[in-house]
């Protein structure tokens, strides 16, 4: 019998490959649990249509976080904290911090997509990374000055 995977499944395949089956795995497992459906069925044919929006509209995410990347990269940012005389910081330069130093600069940004190994603690120049949808991503230029 012949299906189209809606789930991956070891030993079987992967999502949205038709792959063929004993009837009565199909029957008994595959198809119950709705990890997949009959080929030459209409719900066969809506979900190929619907897998092939999904990729329209994925693709339409990626120029939109690539547009949004340009825009950020290259971008500096200064941030004023205080520090002692060995320029250790009494405090530290989260995510948070370079969110909201980038919106005073005019760009929106989620904190979430700011990827920081571990929060700054010294004064000096970092590199900050800016994660968009699909893999793209922004550098920003963070200057964390004496206050």
């Amino acid at each position: 019998m012949e299906i189209i995977l809606i789930e991956d499944i070891n030993g079987v395949g992967t999502k949205g490959t038709t792959v063929n089956v004993k009837p009565g795995f199909a029957r008994n497992y595959l198809l119950p649990r709705r990890l997949a459906i009959p080929t030459g069925t209409k719900a066969a044919n809506l979900y190929q249509e619907l897998e092939r929006q999904k990729s329209v509209h994925g693709e339409k995410l990626i120029v939109v976080a690539r547009a949004e990347a340009a825009k950020l990269d290259g971008l500096s940012v200064n941030i004023s904290a205080q520090a002692n005389e060995e320029d250790t910081l009494f405090g530290s330069i989260t995510n948070t911090d370079v969110a909201e130093a980038l919106g005073a600069a005019g760009h929106t940004v989620d904190k979430r997509r700011i990827e920081m190994d571990e929060n700054i603690k010294q004064l000096g120049n970092y590199d900050v990374v800016v994660r968009y949808y699909g893999g793209v991503t922004a550098t920003v230029k963070v200057w964390v000055v004496r206050a």
